[in-house]
């Protein structure tokens, strides 16, 4: 059969498809969603019925890389200032001299067990040393995956801030292997410039973006996420060619937008959202067709040894020792060294030496997805149950479902507030006149089951109820504590 552009298109749209659908299965079987995508792209792939050849990691490796830039600034454009602050200086710790000890650590494990060269089994430990953003996002961001306080922001923190690390780590092992005259003490000054100016143009970027989008007063409103689309690339290539980690540029750039006061705020993070999930899709189903399931076999007994050591040692290790100098519960200290999620950047990484032609790149490529997987499947599923082992499940967060229809008037210093009221709420069994809500609080939607209505006075307000309420910033965390815990914040604010 000829291949013609017809066809192509209707592959790429039955790929998606199958993602999409899959993905629905994924969440009630507990598996996260990059397994599925990298099994359809492997399935589709040369070795499987599919028959796609793709054979290319160079253009795999640029795929992965706009991906990850549109998935970090989506990351951090749905992530509040104030939830990153209180945990800012750990996850620096953590993103940096945590994956230092990660790579060291898994090094020295394939040097000493797995029979590596030296230089070779320090980047198969640079190549697996950080965190993966998407893997970590889609995870902790389900509704099985609740976590207390501020740990569900401090790992997507730390998730979308370590790659510059090992990133670095890795293309600077390259260059030690490529010219050995080359010393491993200029990865210092480059760590240094990479991340100053990564984050000082993420955080100009981020203020460009915010001007322009309130300033520029567009015809039509669906050109705002085009312009979005646009500075997300510009904000990634500037960065990157002038010497700073153009990943940590597009994170703080959605930081900043996030946190700003931005005309058609929710449109654009729902649409940013919807980006993010087809890059996730588009990158993980490349990287998958990438893969020769024939190749795997023999990375199968050094993958999961070395998945093993990552896991059980070279992780908790490097987390326990980073992580020394704060006062942290011993077993949210445990949780954090569990949620190493690995995903598509160990896997984009591992393109690099490919690329590069370095020797023995193949095995490190085929063992990295191997340790991905693993990962994956150990830590994907069991976030939840291990959250809830070490008593750091959170019973209650907010919805989201509501607010999604409404736009708050950025000029003003309105909030919407959506809550799901727990069984043993105070509010349970009162009616809305007697919540004693603060005033400039109104509740303007409610839910009971599948009918939505405006409430009035007499509504009596029920275990499960979804409530949407307009409010200011100021009061916020007053009207939660109130229809949750029944106590001022400060007595004791609820935690959502």
């Amino acid at each position: 059969m000829i291949l013609t552009l017809d066809l192509v298109l209707v592959g790429i749209a039955v790929l998606f498809l199958i993602s999409i659908v899959a993905n629905r299965f994924s969440e009630r079987l507990g598996v996260p969603a990059l397994l599925i995508f990298l099994a359809v792209g492997m399935l589709a792939g040369s070795e499987g019925p599919g028959g796609i050849p793709f054979d290319d990691p160079a253009i795999a490796q640029v795929i992965g890389v706009i991906a990850l830039a549109y998935i970090l600034f989506s990351g951090g454009l749905d992530t509040r200032w104030e939830q990153i602050q209180p945990v800012l200086w750990p996850g620096i710790a953590l993103s940096t001299i945590g994956v230092v000890l990660t790579a060291a650590l898994l090094g020295a494990f394939a040097v000493l067990v797995l029979g590596f060269p030296p230089i070779t089994g320090l980047l198969l430990g640079a190549v697996v040393s950080s965190t993966d953003a998407a893997a970590v996002f889609s995870v902790l961001r389900t509704a099985k995956a609740r976590l207390q306080g501020n740990l569900r922001p401090f790992l997507e923190f730390e998730s979308g801030s370590n790659d510059p690390m090992a990133v670095l780590l890795t293309t600077g092992i390259i260059a030690l292997i490529l010219t050995p005259a080359s010393s491993i003490f200029a990865l210092v000054p480059m760590f240094v410039q990479q991340m100053a100016v990564g984050g000082l143009l993420g955080y100009g970027m981020g203020g460009a973006i915010v001007f322009l989008i309130n300033r520029l007063k567009l015809e039509s409103e669906g050109l705002y996420p085009v312009l979005t689309l646009a500075m997300v690339l510009m904000t990634y290539g500037l960065t990157a060619t002038l010497g700073g980690s153009g990943f940590i540029a597009v994170y703080i750039a959605g930081l900043v937008m996030g946190n700003s006061v931005v005309l058609h705020k929710k449109s654009l993070i729902r649409f940013h959202d919807g980006i993010a999930w087809l890059m996730q899709i588009v990158m993980f189903l490349a990287l998958g067709l990438l893969v020769f399931p024939s190749a795997l076999a023999t990375a199968v007994v050094p993958g999961l040894l070395a998945a093993i050591f990552l896991i059980l040692i070279a992780r908790p290790v490097a987390v326990l020792l980073t992580l020394l100098p704060w006062k942290m519960p011993v077993n949210e200290k445990v949780l954090v060294s569990w949620v190493g999620l690995r995903g598509a950047v160990p896997i984009i990484l591992a393109t690099y030496p490919l690329v590069a032609g370095v020797p023995n790149a193949e095995t490190i490529f085929n063992m990295v997805f191997f340790i991905v997987l693993v990962s994956a499947l150990v830590h994907g599923t069991s976030i939840p149950s291990v959250a809830r082992w070490l008593d750091l499940a959170a019973p209650l967060e907010e919805a989201h479902g509501l607010s999604r229809e409404f736009e708050v008037d950025p000029d003003t210093p309105s909030e919407l507030l959506e809550l799901v009221i727990p069984s043993d709420a105070p509010a349970v069994g009162r009616q809305v006149v007697d919540l004693g809500l603060p005033k400039g609080a109104l509740i303007i939607l409610m839910q009971k089951g599948d009918e939505r209505f405006v409430p009035g006075g007499s509504t009596v307000i029920e275990a499960g109820d979804t409530l949407l309420l307009l409010t200011t910033d100021d009061l916020a965390e007053t009207v939660r504590a109130t229809l949750i815990s029944g106590e001022r914040p400060g007595n004791a604010a609820a935690e959502t």
